[in-house]
């Protein structure tokens, strides 16, 4: 019997088994706006990407003010807050962390100092090599307040920034030097900057705000919230820089191989977000189709689990001519806490967020539809919980395949032996959520669903576009899995930090 203790697994502390990404990000240059307030609007548009901390960055001009804090963006900024942070260009950050420990230090945005310049940075993503540059830069001398890859990348463009005297210099060469999935932005105190890891593994869009405002994000519903107009993502590789001189674009680092985070498609992104033309919700509708053409089952009711599950569940009983309707309802007050876990707690489980609705599943049989099964400790409990409200029969049909590898580039699954798909057949693992049948969606059935090439599947296939340091890694796969690295780290990370700057004084000579 798979048991979840053995991993470290905790139902209330590990969220009840959801996957995390690290965090959502936002921008905006608009110098007669009140731009704290839109940055709160467009970080409450972007909470479902992080619950932990949350902080907003504002330049007036003169200086860089900073509010942050543990907990949800309503419970962090006041109306006295924002009215206190006048400016004409602002970040906002929500984090869930994945690098780094639970603190005050680890929120962002990261200030950081540039001689007299202070910045502030908010990042989206990993940095597989962060350790390394830690190591170079605490041997120059520069001091951490945290133990997060987000300060290593602040801390590192401001010390080329010093070196080079420019800051898009800074930030071209760390672009260089840092490995990993990242979307960033950063703010000066009359300057805006967005810049993209050169495989796009994290998302980032450009919008614009009536004629003298930009906003960047990392989803498009939170230009909708603010009323600014999609424009176009952020090209990977590519710096941004947004001042009083307009908008200036200029190649950071060459693009790679492309590789899109697939589980944007699949599970972090807002059904109302867009990609390269095509909602999400439509890309999820599609996946629920494709999946009752792989998979189907007689059924007397299809449902989802709230809120990813229900677009693809919509899809599978449509594709079936099956009748979709309501049979668990989530609770939407229920957010993460910090308050140490009870026995009482534990027992109920995902109880806190989810109930079934008797009225709709007693004695009928139901097709459950989710977007993914990471430890199998909440599709047990809701079956169980769909089961004991009268379903003679529950059919679990997951939208995406089985996630069987540990993601290093920004979703909390690295190490291998917590996902139950990596240890155990579907077959054993239908036995263990206590499913009449279960099924995933193919691969390949999952790229016709979605609307370009070129993502990353890592977490389905075992193949990295970005290389994993073995110091990294080491320890986070089980025996007998051998990861493929797609590319080799570029030439500039594997050189010093002296050496980078060396050969850049020689270009210029």
């Amino acid at each position: 019997m798979f048991d979840p203790t053995e991993i470290g697994y905790d139902p209330v502390t590990s969220d009840a088994d959801a996957i995390h990404e690290e965090c959502g990000v936002f921008g905006i240059w608009a110098p007669n706006r009140d731009v704290a307030r839109l940055t709160y609007f467009g970080l409450r548009a972007l909470q479902h990407r992080g619950q932990e901390s949350a902080g907003i960055a504002v330049g007036d001009g003169n200086t860089v003010l900073v509010r942050k804090d543990l907990g949800l963006c309503g419970q962090i900024f006041s109306d006295a807050d924002l009215q206190a942070m006048p400016g004409k260009v602002a970040i906002g950050h929500v984090r869930y962390g994945t690098s780094g420990a639970r603190s005050w230090e680890a929120a962002q945005p990261h200030l950081s100092t540039i001689n007299d310049v202070i910045i502030a940075l908010a990042h989206n993503g990993t940095l597989v090599n962060s350790d390394q540059l830690r190591a170079e830069l605490v041997r120059l001398g520069i001091p951490f307040r945290s133990n997060t890859d987000s300060e290593v990348a602040a801390k590192l463009i401001g010390y080329f920034t010093e070196q080079t005297h420019h800051l898009r210099e800074g930030i071209r060469h760390t672009m260089e030097m840092v490995e990993g999935g990242y979307a960033m932005a950063l703010v000066r105190e009359n300057a805006l900057y967005a810049f993209r890891d050169p495989h796009g593994i994290r998302p980032l869009v450009l919008g614009r705000l009536d004629d003298d405002g930009w906003v960047v994000a990392s989803e498009t519903c939170a230009l909708d919230i603010i009323g600014a107009k999609f424009v176009r993502e952020v090209v990977p590789g590519e710096i941004i820089r947004i001042s009083d001189d307009g908008l200036i674009s200029e190649v950071g680092v060459q693009r790679r191989i492309p590789a899109n985070c697939i589980f944007e498609d699949v599970y972090f992104s807002r059904p109302d977000s867009y990609v390269m033309g095509r909602s999400i919700y439509s890309m999820r509708y599609a996946m629920g189709c494709q999946l009752a053409r792989e998979a189907p089952v007689d059924a007397d009711l299809v449902i989802g689990v709230p809120d990813s599950g229900l677009p693809p569940a919509e899809g599978f009983a449509a594709e079936l001519g099956l009748p979709f309707g309501e049979g668990l309802i989530k609770n939407r007050y229920v957010a993460r806490t910090f308050i140490q876990p009870t026995q009482e707690m534990r027992e109920m489980g995902v109880r806190m967020k989810l109930n079934a609705l008797p009225d709709n599943v007693a004695g009928k049989r139901i097709v459950m539809v989710d977007d993914s099964i990471v430890r199998g400790t909440t599709s047990k409990q809701i079956v169980r919980m769909l089961k004991d409200a009268g379903a003679t029969e529950v059919h679990v049909r997951i939208n995406c395949p089985e996630v069987k590898w540990p993601c290093f580039y920004g979703i909390d699954t690295d190490v291998q032996k917590q996902l139950i798909s990596a240890r155990k057949s579907v077959e054993e693992v239908r036995e263990y959520i206590e499913a009449d049948s279960l099924a995933f969606l193919s691969l390949d059935g999952l790229l016709q669903c979605v609307p370009m090439n070129g993502y990353c599947c890592a977490c389905y296939n075992g193949k990295y576009p970005v290389e994993i340091p073995a110091s990294f890694s080491a320890g986070k796969f089980l025996d007998g899995y051998s990861p493929t690295n797609l590319s080799h780290a570029s030439r500039a990370a594997r050189m010093t930090i002296d050496e980078v700057l060396h050969e850049s004084e020689e270009e210029k000579d």
